[in-house]
């Protein structure tokens, strides 16, 4: 029986601590959710990093066609594209996305040294299902919240439980008490996902500054894609991993 565990927040991670693990990384607002997106439309690959500097530097090092995009504090960074998929899909067919955000692209850094890394999201989460428990029953999963400025965040921690949700509809897991929480969290929530999300402070945040609803409405979408997108660390990218779903 495999086993899932759950850090809430990037700050939590110890990079030397994730080394012979599998983790799953979730920003749904938005972060792995723009991952998996850009993925689906056909970029070439997306390299998370930590900040607008770290992209410029990998910027010139490519040979093969990029764009940047961004934001820092919810603000799109200058010279970036806006880091949401409207903004985006128009672009990166065909290309690396540079991707550099506050909080998702800092925790997938903070766990590369994981043996298997994954992005996830509302969108890909029954697709991810399906492809841990082929993989990894057996083994421990670390499901990450990226969170937000040290603090844990609503709409990762209901992403991560709507990832456990498709998980227990495949097999039985041992859950970590955190586990089992964003399970209960997911299963007994009244809301609608969308709404969900707008409420949480990231999305109210967001909604406050001018961001349209139907951004969020678009990430709160439940099995849009089947795209596994996994980090290899010799690229310092993440790709789609090739599956074949029945």
């Amino acid at each position: 029986m495999g086993r899932i565990h759950v850090i809430f927040k990037k700050e939590d991670i110890e990079p030397n601590h994730m080394k012979g693990k599998i983790a799953v990384v979730f920003d749904v607002l938005f972060a792995t959710t723009t991952i998996t997106a850009a993925l689906a439309d056909e970029a070439l690959s997306v390299i998370p990093v930590y900040d607008s500097a770290h992209a410029k530097e990998k910027a010139k090092s490519m040979k093969e066609p990029y764009v940047l995009a961004g934001e820092d504090q919810g603000r799109k960074i200058n010279g970036f594209h806006h880091p949401l998929r409207t903004y985006l899909q128009p672009h990166i067919r065909d290309k690396h996305l540079i991707l550099s955000t506050t909080n998702g692209t800092v925790a997938l850094q903070r766990s590369s040294q994981s043996d298997h890394l994954y992005a996830s999201s509302l969108l890909n989460n029954p697709a991810m299902a399906a492809y841990l428990f082929d993989h990894y029953f057996e083994k421990t999963i670390l499901l990450v919240c990226s969170g937000s400025s040290g603090r844990y965040t609503m709409e990762d921690f209901y992403g991560v439980g709507s990832l456990i949700h498709y998980l227990m509809s495949l097999a039985e897991w041992e859950l970590s008490d955190a586990a089992k929480t964003a399970w209960l969290f997911y299963e007994g929530s009244h809301s609608t996902a969308a709404d969900l999300l707008a409420a949480s402070r990231i999305g109210s945040l967001l909604m406050n500054a001018g961001m349209e609803r139907s951004e969020i409405e678009f990430a709160a979408q439940e099995g849009t894609f089947e795209v596994i997108p996994k980090y290899h660390p010799k690229l310092g990218q993440m790709k789609e991993e090739k599956y074949e779903f029945y």
